[in-house]
């Protein structure tokens, strides 16, 4: 991402000021947690998305610093949340907000800064990222929720796991794009391009998410969460589409009866690598990928071009 960041250095500082005064309160315990937060943010990378396709249309402004404000805070928001629905006690390799205060304090966190998203857009008249942004909210609950509800049964079918990964990952990237290119570009057209350009991004990001789960190194998660979780993701899903019925019905036993034994989680993952889930979820995302890829050179090259492609070839080549 050394293009990227070098492109929008400037800019990425004064995003982090912008950011910083976004979630000051009146609340000391607050503002202990939001110095907490914002210590320990992550690789920016919605960010970075946000600016740089502001810049792809033009001058980055300050409608473009408040959407990637308001991208960071409804993504902390949701990762406070999915905390707290998750029980996790870590985050990025820190203590989760819920570990240091709590369940109670953290939902309380997760509205706040919701509300203080809304309330930057709303404030200075950003309806149009308002918008674009309280959609991606919308579709990333409904993301979760189809998931909730298909991990019951067990009986995932390829395509629900796309609608999922939409929803509740894709979205948020997708309007994170177009909420830039909202800032800079005129065309309807252009915004939902950049729109597409995003979803099919963050559908390569999550599938590769997933396939950490298989990859046994240090990536911040242990490997065979997601089984643990009893979540279904594409190199199991595609796994029990092209197995035996006998391996089946073993794989759907463990998930919902003993996925929390060390040696049966091994077992899945050790089933799935040799049924080639891992080649055809890594085949899937780089399809992804090269969709997204296709859009962007739509744009004259640029620099900015550039490094928007740098940060999508990112998303896959990553290693945590």
């Amino acid at each position: 991402m050394n293009l990227a960041k070098n492109i929008i250095a400037a800019e990425l500082k004064l995003f982090e000021l912008h950011f910083k005064e976004a979630v000051k309160s009146r609340v000391a315990l607050l503002d202990r947690i939001m110095e907490y937060i914002v210590k320990r943010k992550g690789k920016q990378m919605r960010p970075m998305f946000v600016l740089l396709s502001a810049k792809l249309g033009g001058e980055i402004n300050e409608t473009s610093y408040r959407a990637a404000s308001l991208v960071e805070l409804l993504h902390t928001a949701t990762l406070v949340h999915d905390d707290v629905v998750d029980d996790a006690t870590q985050r990025r390799g820190f203590f989760s907000i819920n570990a240091l205060w709590k369940n109670k304090i953290a939902v309380l966190v997760g509205d706040y800064l919701l509300s203080k998203g809304l309330l930057l857009s709303l404030n200075n008249k950003d309806h149009k990222v308002l918008q674009i942004l309280s959609t991606a909210v919308k579709e990333m609950s409904e993301g979760e929720l189809l998931q909730i509800e298909k991990s019951r049964n067990l009986n995932l079918k390829e395509e629900v796991y796309y609608n999922i990964i939409k929803g509740k990952t894709a979205s948020l990237l997708a309007s994170a794009c177009a909420a830039g290119a909202s800032s800079t570009f005129e065309s309807e057209d252009t915004i939902e391009l950049m729109k597409q350009f995003g979803e099919k991004t963050g559908m390569a990001f999550q599938i590769k998410d997933d396939l950490f789960d298989y990859n046994g190194k240090n990536i911040g998660k242990p490997t065979g969460n997601d089984i643990r979780e009893k979540k279904l993701t594409l190199p199991i899903i595609y796994t029990l589409n092209n197995c035996t019925p006998d391996v089946r019905k073993k794989i759907i036993y463990i998930v919902k009866n003993q996925n929390t034994e060390k040696d049966k989680v091994a077992y899945i993952i050790n089933i799935v690598n040799k049924h080639g889930g891992i080649e055809y979820a890594t085949k899937k995302m780089f399809e992804y990928r090269d969709e997204a890829l296709d859009i962007l050179y739509k744009f004259p090259k640029t620099e900015v071009r550039d490094a928007l492609e740098e940060l999508v070839r990112y998303t896959t080549d990553r290693t945590y």
